[in-house]
């Protein structure tokens, strides 16, 4: 869809081809808990060794806030993929990322050779304005560069964008991987150029967070399904008591806006109407919890919804079914409760059972439709949150803008 380079279209053998990887995996007590982004990447690592590179892969792992840490360490990602691909991947563990030790391991290389850098957010440069210095000895280590951290690919990180102008001004070529391609197909071709009817469906907690989501998708879609924390500001903007539902009351006039320009568009705009309540949120969240189901505008005041009742689940799922492409970020009530994971659920069943293109847009819908067991049953999963939301806005990603275009 954007017409960018990919890396079957670099020629590769011999050379050393620095790949952004998004290896930013759950750890516990040091063990990887979680290891589908290793597994995302394979395909591209796979055909880069095949096609005779030396390979040299980088990523983030966590926040990093308080300087270089073991916790943090890339370690046990270097040794899951060795695993996975079953040959050495030399892990060089040098704070500094791009040191002596860097430099020694890469030019000992041979072609099929895989060596996995520490964590980039070690460097201070990473993430910081100043990543120029860190940028241009990523890309001293490289004649080519691939990006396949599509995760990442919404921040102009060093490692990101920052190190594609080094790698063109020595002569070599910016691609993307095969995980960017089709996160870009699937994303991209969604929301450009869906096939009819195209149903979004945004749930989770925060308008907020969805402004931007919200306003783009009403001009692209046919019906968009309103569901999750978020249904409640809507709720409001419409004169219902929503009791001690989340409200975010600074956006009730937006919200109101928003419906207008449905009704203007001649677009669907679904919201609950019927919700399942409790006395408060379940504390431990996935603890029991006595809940009951009243009609959307009848919510009592002292009492809080957490989940859609049965008659939108069923409203959600007729649209659904007719739809031939659906977008889907976020969840419709606090799925890590069973009680109250309903709603998400009965939107997961009808996106496995419609006969579309179903997309999930990253972050815990991702998490929520792997958890309920159908993650196998839909066209595309996102591995991004962030980025995947920012392409559902129409924002370039600077990771994507940055690769050559063919």
């Amino acid at each position: 869809m954007l017409n960018k380079k990919t890396i079957d279209d670099i020629d590769v053998k011999g050379k050393r081809v620095l790949v952004r990887c998004d290896f930013n995996v759950p750890l516990k007590n040091g063990e990887i808990t979680d290891e589908t982004r290793i597994v995302a990447a394979l395909p591209t690592i796979n055909k880069l060794i095949e096609n005779g590179a030396k390979v040299i892969l980088c990523s983030h792992l966590g926040k990093v806030k308080n300087g270089p840490n073991e916790g943090e360490s890339l370690a046990p990602v270097a040794k899951r993929l060795s695993e996975k691909l079953g040959k050495e991947v030399t892990f060089v563990a040098d704070y500094h990322v791009t040191g002596e030790e860097a430099t020694k391991a890469v030019e000992a290389m041979q072609p099929g050779d895989v060596v996995l850098l520490q964590n980039t957010r070690f460097r201070g440069g990473e993430e910081t304005k100043n990543g120029e210095e860190f940028s241009k000895e990523l890309a001293d280590l490289a004649d080519d560069y691939v990006c396949d951290a599509f995760g990442s690919s919404h921040r102009a990180h060093a490692s990101v964008a920052g190190v594609t102008k080094f790698i063109t001004a020595k002569g070599g070529s910016n691609a993307v991987g095969y995980l960017m391609e089709k996160e870009i197909n699937f994303l991209g071709n969604a929301v450009e150029n869906p096939v009819r009817p195209f149903v979004a469906i945004l749930g989770g907690a925060k308008v907020a967070d969805k402004l931007n989501v919200i306003n783009n998708l009403l001009e692209k879609c046919d019906t968009l399904i309103i569901g999750g924390g978020m249904a409640y500001t809507f709720l409001k903007a419409k004169g219902y008591e929503v009791g001690t539902s989340l409200v975010d009351d600074e956006k009730i006039s937006y919200c109101k806006e928003m419906m207008e320009k449905a009704e203007k568009l001649g677009k669907k705009l679904l919201l609950p109407v019927d919700t399942t309540i409790a006395a408060a949120f379940p504390d431990p969240i996935d603890g029991p919890i006595e809940v009951s189901v009243v009609p959307s505008n009848e919510i009592p005041a002292d009492k809080m919804g957490l989940d859609i009742g049965p008659k939108t689940a069923e409203l959600f799922a007729e649209a659904i079914k007719s739809a031939k492409t659906v977008v889907w970020n976020g969840p419709m009530g606090v799925f890590e409760n069973p009680t109250l994971a309903k709603g998400t659920l009965a939107v997961a069943q009808a996106m496995a059972d419609a006969d579309a293109t179903t997309i999930i847009g990253g972050g815990d819908s991702a998490a929520a439709v792997n958890q309920l067991g159908f993650g196998d049953k839909m066209s595309h999963i996102s591995t991004g949150g962030g980025a995947s939301l920012e392409f559902l806005e129409g924002k370039e990603l600077p990771g994507v803008m940055a690769a050559d275009d063919k």
